[in-house]
């Protein structure tokens, strides 16, 4: 055929496609992969498949099926009265078309072969294929605000192609019939047209189907026995008793191997290391990694020449001459190494003559001198701060002034609060003693001591409203005339004492407390050898101490309120008593020297526990509501917080207060304690102790409280919480007494 035959030939064929486009239009039709066999069978196959198909809908597929049907049977019919037509008025040269249609026929479906095996033949040629973006596994976000896409396989860039408002796209899917198997690839910027095969593949995979048609997922058992002369099973014996009852020896063999590898009879290998990345050209000296031989040390730097060492040196730099002869009277390693020398030029300056010297020296320090790394900790500061609540999640805490109570002419030296907390009790140095309302601040009464008050504590049962006054060597027992008639008269009662009782000892003769009872006050006096300057009640109400600075056995002294007797404590104590308390629920009994905390048992009688304070001289001690934790204040300013369960060395110690601290105190139900000092501030501290052991006490500070002023140096002598509020009452030495409340 010549070439002016193709090129005619070539022209027919597309007018016979044009002609069947025309014709009858189908969405399925113009696929030039697909043959007439492949039509005949994908029809029977949508005919067989009954179930959903989830493209568009189920009613779109099956009308695109049957133009499908219907347009290849008209496309036939009028294809083969073209090619008689054709035939006819084209004579020899219709041969030679029809034999090359059939060869692009036979092309066809072999492109059709290849498409199933997931490759696309294409007769246009390399200029008129669509450049392909290159741009490898890059996100194409990166080219949202670029005029490309990518590069193609020359490096051009692949253009953007305009997109059409959704009013022109919608009309463009209403006129195009094959749009519903078009897919937009947002990798080239194209829409890519699924052929008939990819679309019984799509519909295979959404029906749990395999994609190929071939594949049998069911196929037929090939049964491996031959049952032709069998009469009896192949085995019919009973389940034996081992296949349902753990075996002995297999527990046995496992232990046997648990106990070989817990004594490292038995080791594992180890998986190895691989080596992970390393600076190629970075400083030895820095590296971490540990190496088979002997780690590598730099040398140490020499020292940089300075000005003193120039051929042409400042004259400062440049010593005299009687500096010159100071150094030779000096000694050897004491005398400057190099004096510095001035030269009118470089041409002039000799050769340095120790040169050799301090070569072989430095050699000798290379090679003698052992040098040993030190590695460089690089930590965070704020690493180590440590990481406490805000203050706002620990509330409620004191924090403003409410009420003052004023009425006492002289310093406020001790204060005390009923058990319900209504009522308040103050002692001062004017000589008098007060009992305040607490939410009124109204004053119900006055007693005249005629001496400066030292410490006032009142009773903690709830019905008994005796309060403890320590006026110089004395202790009196008031009464405060609250309660009704039932608690007054109980009262009453057990502020008699018996003219017979006379010491605190039988076996003594020396009296050392005198059980009085005072008229004018309506009370009882405990008569001292010595001047108290504490007093504690026991949780019970029925038992006191008492505490003289004395260093003898018998400074504390714990009374008996029912049977009046007073016993001295069964130990020695090694040092000068400064305070005593009562453990809040077992029979504990601590005191406080200037040193030390001693803990007894005072059923056993004996030393339980020695606290080392490390302070220079202690000043109160407080126990917490659980008993397990004590702080004690120091007149240096310093809080020691100890953990019984822990240690006898203080488990915190806070600095505080600028100067001596008077009281420390622990609230009964909140987790808040303070502490007060003569500098005029109290302290309100967050201290949570948790029931788990493995968990330190949590100490936060809250709060510094300034509302009194000094006097004589003087600040705040006496600090206590309410029993139920979370609110602080605080004496001072300006003759006040605030509340702070939340």
């Amino acid at each position: 055929m010549t070439q002016k035959e193709k090129k005619t030939a070539t022209k027919q064929n597309d007018e016979m496609v044009q002609n069947d486009d025309v014709g009858a239009p189908s969405p399925l039709d113009n696929d030039p992969f697909v043959s007439d066999s492949d039509d005949s069978s994908y029809e029977d196959s949508s005919a067989e498949d009954d179930g959903d198909y989830s493209f568009d809908s189920e009613s779109e597929l099956e009308s695109h099926d049957g133009e499908d049907g219907a347009s290849s049977g008209g496309d036939d019919d009028s294809s083969q009265d073209e090619d008689i037509a054709n035939n006819e008025d084209n004579g020899k040269e219709s041969s030679d078309i029809n034999q090359d249609n059939t060869n692009d026929q036979d092309g066809g479906s072999e492109s059709s072969d290849f498409h199933e095996g997931g490759r696309i033949e294409s007769d246009s040629s390399e200029d008129e294929v669509a450049p392909r973006n290159t741009v490898g596994d890059v996100p194409l976000k990166w080219y949202e605000d670029e005029p490309h896409i990518g590069y193609d396989i020359k490096g051009k860039k692949i253009k953007r192609k305009e997109k059409q408002d959704k009013l022109g796209s919608f009309l463009a899917n209403v006129d195009d019939s094959k749009n519903w198997r078009k897919v937009y690839d947002e990798y080239n910027d194209e829409e890519v047209e699924l052929t008939k095969d990819e679309i019984k593949i799509v519909r295979r995979l959404l029906k749990n189907r395999a994609p190929h048609p071939d594949f049998d997922p069911y196929p037929d058992y090939v049964d491996w026995f031959k049952w032709d002369d069998a009469k009896h099973p192949l085995s019919n014996a009973p389940e034996p008793k081992r296949r349902f009852i753990p075996s002995k020896w297999e527990a046995k063999k496992v232990v046997k191997y648990v106990r070989a590898i817990r004594k490292g009879l038995i080791t594992f290998d180890k998986p190895k290391e691989e080596d992970g990345p390393y600076l190629l050209w970075g400083d030895d000296s820095s590296s971490t990694e540990k190496s088979k031989h002997l780690a590598y040390i730099p040398a140490p730097k020499q020292k940089i020449p300075g000005h003193e060492e120039s051929y042409n040196p400042p004259l400062e730099y440049i010593p005299t001459q009687e500096e010159i002869n100071s150094y030779q009277l000096m000694y050897e390693e004491d005398r400057p190494k190099f004096i510095p020398k001035r030269f009118t030029s470089m041409r002039s300056i000799p050769a340095y003559e120790n040169a050799m010297k301090e070569c072989f020296e430095r050699c000798l320090d290379l090679y003698l001198c052992p040098r040993v790394r030190r590695k460089r900790l690089n930590i965070d500061p704020e690493s180590l701060k440590p990481k406490l609540p805000s203050r706002k999640e620990l509330k409620p805490y004191p924090i403003t002034c409410y009420i003052e109570y004023k009425g006492h002419e002289d310093v406020v030296t001790s204060i005390s609060i009923e058990a319900s907390g209504q009522w308040m009790a103050s002692g001062s140095s004017d000589g008098t003693v007060r009992i305040w309302e607490v939410e009124t601040g109204r004053c119900l009464r006055k007693w005249v001591v005629g001496e400066a008050v030292n410490c006032v504590a009142w009773n903690p049962l709830p019905g008994v409203h005796i309060l403890a006054v320590s006026v110089g060597q004395d202790v009196l027992l008031l009464n405060t005339s609250l309660g009704d008639e039932e608690e007054q008269k109980r009262i009453k009662e057990l502020l008699q004492v018996d003219q017979s009782i006379a010491t605190d000892d039988s076996e003594n003769k020396a009296i050392s407390v005198s059980w009085l009872q005072d008229d004018k006050h309506a009370g009882i006096r405990l008569r001292h050898f010595k001047t108290v300057t504490s007093v504690e009640w026991h949780r019970k109400g029925d038992y006191f101490s008492t505490v003289m600075p004395a260093g003898e056995s018998r400074a504390v002294l714990i009374h008996q309120l029912s049977k009046k007797l007073t016993q001295k404590l069964p130990f020695k104590l090694h040092g000068l008593a400064v305070r005593s308390t009562f453990h809040p629920s077992h029979s504990i009994f601590f005191v406080c020297t200037k040193k030390s905390v001693r803990v007894y048992d005072l059923l056993k009688t004996k030393l339980i526990k020695k606290l080392d304070t490390g302070l220079r001289e202690a000043s109160s001690i407080a126990i917490h509501p659980g008993g397990d934790n004590v702080i004690v204040g120091s007149k240096e300013g310093k809080m020691c917080w100890f953990d019984m369960d822990l240690s006898s060395k203080p488990y915190k110690i806070l600095k505080c207060h600028p100067k001596d601290i008077n009281n420390v105190v622990f609230h009964r139900s909140y987790p808040l304690f303070a502490s007060c000092s003569d500098d005029g501030t109290a302290y309100i501290f967050h201290g949570m102790v948790y029931s788990d052991l493995n968990q330190n006490p949590l100490i936060v500070p809250l709060e510094i409280l300034r509302g009194h002023t000094s006097s004589n140096g003087r600040g705040i002598l006496d600090c206590k919480f309410h029993p139920r509020q979370p609110w602080l009452f605080t004496a001072g030495a300006d003759k006040l007494i605030k509340l702070y409340c939340h």
